[in-house]
């Protein structure tokens, strides 16, 4: 590793630990030429998750982007860390499969299988934007079988 200092690629690891997230370690380095210290991260490469659009496009799965459709429709509702949590779930779930390639369809499904079981509410408001309801009926038609499928919740 070249030291960000002095461009010299002789260091030493100083610490190592898990980054919090568990998918990387943060390793704290030492220039042994000037003594800089500087702190690098480890990943696993792992090849691209891509997605299948329903227009035929062929893109890069971002867990950003998921996680922004959840947070937009998960405003003032559910914690940012338990939404994160939840988007980390997805693309692993979606790698589990052992395919390279998924469809939007099974990305937005994942998506609304989490809300589901986080809150009612965002889970609504995130199937209205991915569903396309275009008249109010279709919301009592998805509260319908949200009932449907939800235990009653004690008072």
């Amino acid at each position: 590793m070249r030291c960000p200092e002095c461009g010299q690629d002789d260091d030493h690891v100083v610490d190592s630990r898990p980054h919090p997230d568990g998918e990387a370690i943060r390793r704290r380095r030492e220039c042994g030429a000037c003594g800089s210290r500087f702190t690098t991260f480890e990943r696993i490469e792992r090849p691209p998750l891509l997605v299948r659009k329903r227009s035929g496009a062929l893109v890069s799965f971002e867990v950003a982007r998921v996680l922004d459709g959840m947070a937009r429709a998960a405003k003032d509702r559910i914690g940012r860390s338990v939404l994160e949590q939840a988007a980390s779930d997805i693309e692993r779930a979606l790698r589990a499969a052992g395919r390279r390639e998924v469809t939007s369809e099974q990305v937005g499904l994942q998506v609304l299988a989490r809300l589901r079981d986080l809150d009612e509410v965002t889970y609504v408001r995130y199937a209205s934007v991915y569903k396309d309801f275009q008249r109010p009926e279709d919301f009592e038609e998805e509260l319908s079988e949200l009932r449907k499928e939800l235990p009653p919740k004690a008072h």
